[in-house]
């Protein structure tokens, strides 16, 4: 079988390639070794986004008398839960599928091996299938590490994939690691009850220092039990329980937390499985497959995209990447800006950043504004009742240009991208301030904060000079 481009990886980066290819009218085959959408759809993104909706339900809920509303008891059907989180999944997966096939994808499912640089074997459930293109694109995407501490192996020490699989709620869950993904699962089982301790090096590093030091408090009131600076030493088994040594690297002390799971969320590594790379001579290391900017590798006719490529491991970013390849083997001159990406945190409240951080900005040698709007001021917040965090603009102290948005607060991962889109046009605060938002809506809020650079704020008191 001869198509035009081959993508390996059905994936975010895959399935979008491979759609964005058939529209420019390559003929194009797309193999995926497991569940077409990869990851993010089936054990990702949308399987946590379900549960954060559960999550936020269940957090309004434990406020209800604050709305003038009572509910003598309510109860949790965990197995409900996880069914309509499965059913979500299936909708979007199906209907990725449909678009697949009307685009006229052929899509094989099997896992895929490299023969020579133009030659890909699958093995299928019916036999071993062989494809050849002139241009293949890696979307093989990434896969959940285990730091090597005694223990790692135990039952019960699991990652993502595992927790998204459980039938019964855990009465208690440790997590090592408070990045995206370990802080967004905290949110969700603390919300149906469970007993959560996050032990955490680094909260959520990549974001505004300011929301760093707010968020932890925020949480703790929340029932989190949140271990700073702290390291997974080793893992015990004890009757039922799981006992999790920590160390506490400025106390220099260590910490026994006991919990029925451990979830391992302290990162992800680009995956090649058994893709048979080193028959290609294509450059790659544990870090990911080494491209240029076209994402193209040292071998012609190779790309790869996405997780697999290391970076930044966001599907939004997988999915333009893998447009941008497809775009440039079919002749096209795609011109995204990976400079500027929104960065979004699923958790209560939601975090959200976009362009520069203060502390890059400083680095840089960039001379700022900053201007912060709290949620507690606005009208529709209040309503919300919603009012934890802030809304943050940085810009560029004489040319007033915006370098970065940072949220956090109610619908922040739905706000951030009136940030983005400023920060991608090289928009000043003019541009924000002289476009009317309407009222009341959180949206204001992004307004009032433009304002404030240039001390225009209507419902923010004067600075202190």
């Amino acid at each position: 079988m001869h198509s035009d481009i081959i993508i390996i990886g059905g994936g975010p980066a895959g399935y979008v390639g491979a759609i964005r290819g058939a529209q420019l009218g390559a003929k194009v085959t797309l193999i995926e070794k497991r569940d077409i959408g990869g990851t993010c759809l089936n054990r990702g993104c949308i399987p946590t986004k379900a549960l954060f909706k559960n999550a936020d339900i269940l957090n309004t809920l434990k406020h209800i008398d604050d709305f003038g509303i009572s509910i003598d008891n309510y109860h949790i059907d965990f197995k409900k839960i996880m069914e309509r989180k499965d059913q979500v999944v299936h909708q979007l997966v199906s209907g990725i599928e449909k678009l697949l096939k009307d685009n006229k994808v052929e899509i094989i499912i099997g896992e895929g091996s490299f023969v020579d640089k133009n030659t890909v074997s699958v093995k299928t459930a019916e036999g071993v299938v062989e494809v050849t293109a002139d241009n293949i694109v890696i979307a093989t995407g990434s896969i959940p590490t285990r730091p090597n501490v005694p223990g790692h192996d135990l039952p019960n020490v699991i990652t993502s994939d595992e927790l998204l699989e459980l039938e019964v709620l855990p009465k208690s869950l440790a997590i090592a690691g408070s990045g995206v993904i370990g802080l967004e699962f905290a949110s969700i089982f603390n919300s149906m009850g469970t007993e959560v301790t996050v032990i955490s090096s680094t909260l959520l590093k990549r974001v505004d220092m300011e929301i760093q030091k707010r968020l932890p408090s925020i949480l703790k009131k929340q029932g989190l039990n949140i271990l700073k600076d702290s390291r997974v030493q080793k893992i015990d088994k004890d009757g039922d329980d799981l006992v999790i040594t920590a160390l506490d690297k400025k106390k220099g002390k260590e910490v026994e937390v006991r919990a029925e799971y451990l979830l391992m969320a302290t990162g992800r590594s680009p995956y090649y499985g058994n893709l048979n790379l080193d028959v290609t001579g294509v450059d790659y290391s544990s870090k990911g497959i080494v491209v240029d900017e076209q994402f193209k590798t040292n071998i012609e006719g190779i790309y790869a995209v996405g997780d697999a490529i290391g970076g930044l491991m966001l599907a939004h970013v997988a999915s333009h990447e893998a447009m941008d390849a497809v775009e440039t083997i079919l002749g096209k001159n795609p011109h995204t800006n990976y400079k500027v990406v929104p960065d979004c945190v699923f958790i209560h409240p939601e975090v959200s950043t976009v362009g520069m951080t203060e502390e890059e900005a400083t680095e840089a040698g960039i001379e700022f504004i900053s201007s912060k709007f709290l949620f507690v001021a606005n009208g529709k917040s209040l309503s919300m009742g919603n009012t934890d965090g802030f809304l943050k603009v940085l810009a560029d102290k004489e040319s007033k240009k915006i370098l970065g948005v940072h949220i956090m607060g109610p619908h922040a991962s739905d706000l951030i991208h009136e940030g983005a889109l400023a920060i991608n046009n090289n928009l000043d605060v003019g541009a924000i301030i002289h476009t009317i938002h309407a009222h009341p809506t959180l949206a204001e809020a992004f307004s009032e904060a433009a304002n404030g650079i240039i001390d225009m704020a209507i419902h923010l008191s004067p600075k202190k000079k």
